[in-house]
């Protein structure tokens, strides 16, 4: 209920929207209850005293009652809808705006297909609370109050057995909602798990092929299917068995004004024509009842959705900004790390009392060995994890006490696995500054050697890219990365295995491109070329967590230690090759 709340909160900024709603739901209902009154006098005072004056005018109100509930209806279904599709939107935008905000931490432990679910699947559950269940759930409710009103009126005894009934269907409704909502949980469980089996198979589609995995890949599919379909079928059983049940407590409720309301009107207690109004009425009565608990069922699948939603929503962002950070100014580039431990695990630590200074415009290099720990502190410059203990400074300022947008505004990155969007080329250079004109955007381009390609594409700049930018080659990829970095201008720059990846040729152009960008910039480079790094100011040797050694590739090819076994292995093979 709590969540249900939280949600109908969301409703707040349309108020005046849904309260005309509202005001369209009950003359609806109003017009529905005036109908049973309508056959009640025409049995006690049509047909009785064959009156045709009063059966034309019966006749004339029900066409007006008919003609003013479907205007009422529409103005109804139209302002529901409007209110519950803009609160879904504002939902889905809060909930991404949250996965924008989370740290690193949280997508190393997430899979990719699980948070699509979120907004996806979760998000779509809710809508059906929002829209049609809240229509059904004011408009039968109206009903439910009317006819309950109009049933007191006409017989109060009548209803007080027709009452009788009203706390098993509450007691039934609330022993069948509990097991709803694990139920629903179970199912938008299974459903985030599909989507993370869909996403992943379709991401490594190329390993699936390459594997001839495809068989093993539908087994796992359908697999998982089959689980989902046996979770929907358990919600099923539950919600088909509720209706039938509150549908039977109703008919011992009809049963009693039936044989009570009969003797009534046998003894002239009261007229033929408000014993068939009150039986209206009942099942008026009894028709929301039962669709009610069928809302009530639907609610109950919705609120799991939510209740998983509210659940990210309430996470903690960590990476935030301290009360009274200060944004970062204008720097220079020295990067200084104090004693620096950090872990991805409590009490694991990936990093342990790590010093280091780059003065500014120096190029750093950080060798190892594979999950030595390079990738790691390149990641904690930027702030996109927060140490355990020690300091992380640029000009002297403890990147803490900065706000976290002004420090990664001054930091430039290009990865070894270069991220690009389904959006053309310019759009894709332009994300390093989206102020930038196109002219900057194509001097960038030409700066990173990129210009070359690109006018040899369909449409040069304007060519749109497929997902990923799986259409151009990986150097091309990594040449509009850099053209990004470029454009950005960041006085920081960090290059995590930019060309480990490419072929010599391709490596040599990038290369080159990378040379001109780190001009006048503090470079973090994480090499695996050792080739790559020879000219580096500094390189600092990481293994296990620990910075092993540091100096320049002749001091430390001198010192016989990890370095160089590291270049002699390397440089064998290369000889080799």
């Amino acid at each position: 209920m709590k969540n249900y709340l939280r949600l109908l909160a969301y409703i707040k900024p349309y108020k005046k929207r849904l309260a005309a709603a509202v005001v369209c739901i009950i003359m609806a209902a109003g017009a529905n209850l005036y109908l049973p009154w309508i056959i009640k006098d025409m049995i006690d005072d049509v047909l009785m005293s064959k009156d045709m004056l009063m059966l034309n005018l019966i006749a004339a109100g029900i066409l007006v009652v008919m003609f003013t509930r479907g205007v009422f209806y529409y103005g109804q279904s139209y302002l529901v809808s409007y209110v519950g599709q803009r609160v879904i939107i504002d939902v889905r935008s809060m909930l991404f705006r949250k996965f924008q905000k989370m740290p690193l931490s949280y997508y190393d432990r997430q899979q990719t297909g699980t948070v699509m679910s979120y907004i996806t699947n979760d998000v779509s559950a809710m809508q059906s609370a929002i829209v049609d269940n809240l229509i059904e759930l004011v408009t039968e409710s109206s009903i439910l109050i009317g006819s309950l009103a109009m049933m007191i009126y006409l017989d109060w005894k009548l209803s007080l057995l027709t009452l009788m009934t009203i706390p098993l269907v509450g007691f039934a409704m609330k022993i069948f909602g509990r097991k709803l909502k694990r139920s629903s949980t179970v199912i938008q469980e299974r459903a985030a798990e599909i989507t993370s089996l869909l996403q992943e198979s379709i991401s490594a589609i190329r390993v699936v092929k390459s594997f001839v995995r495809e068989t093993y890949e539908i087994k796992r599919f359908e697999e998982q299917n089959w689980r989902n379909f046996q979770a929907a079928m358990k919600n099923v059983k539950l919600s088909s068995l509720l209706t039938p049940t509150v549908e039977f407590l109703a008919a011992i409720a009809v049963t009693f004004i039936v044989w009570f309301g009969g003797y009534e009107v046998v003894n002239e207690v009261i007229t033929a024509g408000e014993l068939v109004a009150f039986l209206t009425y009942a099942v008026n009565l009894a028709n929301p009842v039962k669709r009610l608990s069928r809302v009530y069922a639907a609610i109950q699948r919705a609120m799991a959705a939510a209740d998983r939603v509210f659940a990210v929503m309430d996470l903690e962002e960590k990476i935030t900004d301290v009360p009274g950070a200060k944004p970062l100014p204008p720097i220079k580039g020295q990067v200084e790390f104090k004693d620096i431990t950090f872990s991805y695990k409590e009490g694991q630590p990936a990093l342990q009392h790590i010093s280091l200074k780059a003065e500014p415009g120096q190029m750093i290099a950080l060798v190892g060995p594979s999950g030595s720990g390079k990738s790691t502190i390149a990641n904690l410059i930027p702030r996109f994890y927060d140490v355990d203990s020690g300091t992380i400074s640029i000009d002297g300022h403890d990147i803490r006490q900065v706000t976290a947008d002004s420090l990664r505004e001054q930091i430039g990155l290009v990865p070894q696995e270069t991220m690009l969007f389904s959006t053309t080329v310019m759009e894709n250079i332009r994300y390093g500054r989206l102020d930038a004109t196109d002219e900057e955007v194509v001097e960038a381009a030409r700066a990173a050697n990129a210009e070359e390609f690109i006018k040899d594409l369909p449409e040069g700049y304007d060519t749109k890219l497929g997902e990923r930018g799986l259409n151009l080659s990986g150097g091309q990829r990594q040449r509009l990365a850099i053209a990004r970095a470029i454009l950005k201008n960041p006085r920081v720059l960090i290059l995590d295995e930019a060309t480990s990846a490419l072929d010599t040729e391709s490596e040599k152009i990038v290369q080159d491109a990378l040379d001109k960008l780190m001009v006048g910039r503090t470079s973090f480079v994480i090499a695996h070329r050792l080739s790559t790094i020879f000219n580096a100011d500094q390189i600092f040797v990481v293994e296990n967590g620990h910075l092993r050694e540091h100096g320049t590739h002749e001091e430390l090819l001198a010192a016989g230690g990890l370095y160089s076994n590291l270049y002699n292995i390397q440089f064998r093979q290369n000889e080799a090759m």
